[in-house]
């Protein structure tokens, strides 16, 4: 049996390993510490009850710009293994109520390649959020990105688009897809934005690349791009 609960300083190694059963590579544990230390209320795990293996996480901060206060997801992954149990959509769900709870949010921003058709679905339909607006080259590899937002607050003015070609049902923030739910993702290779994140689909593959433009505590993939400057929002 596996319970979702509030990240502690002792599973900032067992989330670590959690990510770097996908990849090659990942953040320092500086990377994980500083949002532990900044955000604790907004990282969670996801622990085996008898083995007291930590089996998923979410990595989750705050901002306050212009747009005023609202949430990011940093990273979000599930243990291949573990997977089909929901545990994803528990995770996003206890870090988004967190964000409004806790810092009074007015909503919560990722990032997700356009062709990653399984992690859109997962996020619009699973989760409720929507497209805000459509960055174009986004990745390195030339590859545009849906910057997608929810609302957490009744009156936020957070504005939408549809994707193109998406049917109503796409963006609606209706049903369920449990075969959707335990996707892993983390920062993508990009023009760096402050804490994106990039989805990835249900194989447990990552095209990310952890960059220092989020924080320098982080490093890059294996096969990683070159850093490109930080885009100015």
């Amino acid at each position: 049996m596996v319970s979702v609960r509030p990240a502690r300083t002792e599973d900032l190694l067992g989330m670590q390993a959690c990510n770097l059963s996908c990849l090659p590579e990942n953040y320092q544990m500086k990377y994980y510490l500083l949002h532990l230390l900044s955000w604790p209320q907004l990282l969670y795990v996801a622990e085996e009850n008898c083995s007291k293996k930590i089996v998923g996480y979410v990595l989750a901060k705050i901002d306050e710009d212009n747009e005023g206060i609202h949430g990011h997801i940093t990273s979000l992954s599930v243990l291949r293994s573990y997977r089909k149990l929901g545990l994803a959509t528990k995770l996003m769900r206890c870090t988004l109520d967190a964000m409004q709870e806790c810092f009074d949010a007015e909503f919560v921003s990722l990032h997700v390649r356009v062709s990653n058709r399984a992690a859109f679905t997962l996020y619009s339909t699973v989760l409720g959020f929507q497209i805000h607006d459509v960055e174009k080259a986004y990745y390195a590899d030339k590859e545009d990105a849906y910057d997608m937002r929810k609302e957490l607050k009744a009156n936020s003015k957070v504005g939408h688009k549809k994707a193109p070609g998406a049917s109503k049902d796409d963006v609606s923030g209706q049903g369920s897809l449990e075969d959707l739910q335990e996707n892993n993702f983390t920062d993508g290779e990009k023009k760096p934005a402050e804490g994106d994140v990039d989805q990835l689909a249900e194989d447990n593959v990552d095209e990310s690349k952890p960059t220092t433009a989020d924080t320098t505590a982080s490093t890059t993939t294996a096969g990683g791009d070159a850093k490109k400057k930080k885009k100015k929002k």
